[in-house]
């Protein structure tokens, strides 16, 4: 049934009369601002952290900024105590009587924050010094995050909707296919314009390794950008008969035409992602173990030698 002309009338007069969107504003990431405050620190600190060593025992900031100073140290405990609580995230994920303490999802946010800040902490602890039993629990603290960026960078590469639930084949080609209308919508271009402009290369991917796998991934970023970027060339060039956009919508647009199109291109590698994902998790492990055991000694020995300001 059509709407009347009054309706419509209606209609414009409340959406003109309704307040324009406020634009959200970019939060700055915590790992981020973590870091930057750490930075600043080892900035303030420079000219102790790189002398040496027989004139940082006589510099005036040695007591606090030596690895068992107020500062050293107190950075020191939140490494072990970040430590610890990144062992927490495998508990989440297997403990069904853990969900009311957020989702999977929200504890591998914080988990990611923890273990970013943890490299640049650990620096200020060891007074930029790393040798010994320090250097041997820094430097495999620093595989485990390595370890865990790839981690990261694999997992987002599992086909997902936009609630971040994982998706199966006939699930992404359907979302694919809602968001290849939306942007033919947006754009004013033809759908089948817009599905080959992001249409994603062919990949042979029974003769995929695990490192053939991972190129292959960093390609696809690329190829996504550059298509992106072909969609905007192509909608610019309808001239005047191009849809308007702001440059809020056209930053959606190009949001949501790299989603489309990672969508098609990691359902065509869903096998061999899934197959490095299990490689990672098996590899993963007895590395972070590892690190776990070169903290753990470390924080005993100091214990026992009584080198803290703590007792």
């Amino acid at each position: 049934m059509h709407r009347t002309a009054a309706t419509m009338s209606m209609e414009m007069t409340a959406k003109a009369k309704a307040p324009a969107a406020t634009p959200a504003r970019r939060r700055i990431p915590p790992a981020l601002l973590t870091n930057l405050l750490l930075v600043a620190l080892t900035l303030a600190g420079s000219a102790y952290y790189f002398a040496p060593l027989g004139v940082r025992v006589r510099h005036s900031l040695h007591p606090w900024l030596r690895s068992s100073g107020w500062v050293g140290q107190s950075a020191g405990i939140l490494v072990f105590l970040g430590f610890l609580f990144m062992w927490l995230y495998p508990l989440r994920k297997r403990a069904q009587w853990l969900s009311f303490t957020g989702s999977t999802g929200r504890w591998l946010d914080v988990h990611i924050v923890v273990g970013l800040t943890l490299p640049l902490l650990g620096a200020v602890h060891a007074s930029w010094r790393f040798s010994g039993i320090i250097g041997l629990g820094y430097w495999s603290m620093i595989i485990v995050v390595i370890s865990g960026i790839i981690g990261r960078y694999i997992y987002s590469r599992i086909p997902r909707s936009r609630k971040g639930v994982a998706l199966g084949l006939d699930e992404a080609a359907q979302e694919q296919m809602q968001m290849l209308v939306e942007l033919a919508n947006i754009t004013g271009l033809e759908r089948d314009v817009v599905s080959s402009v992001l249409a994603a290369s062919p990949v042979h991917t029974k003769r995929l390794g695990l490192g053939s796998t991972l190129v292959q991934m960093v390609r696809d970023d690329w190829a996504r950008r550059r298509a992106a970027r072909e969609l905007v060339r192509r909608w610019k060039a309808l001239g005047d008969d191009r849809p308007p956009m702001d440059r809020g919508s056209l930053r959606r647009l190009l949001q949501t035409a790299r989603r489309q199109m990672a969508l098609s291109q990691q359902a065509r590698l869903l096998d061999a992602t899934q197959s490095l994902f299990k490689f990672w998790h098996v590899a993963h492990l007895p590395v972070a173990i590892s690190a776990a055991i070169a903290v753990t000694v470390h924080v005993v020995v100091v214990i026992l030698l009584g080198a803290t300001w703590f007792y």
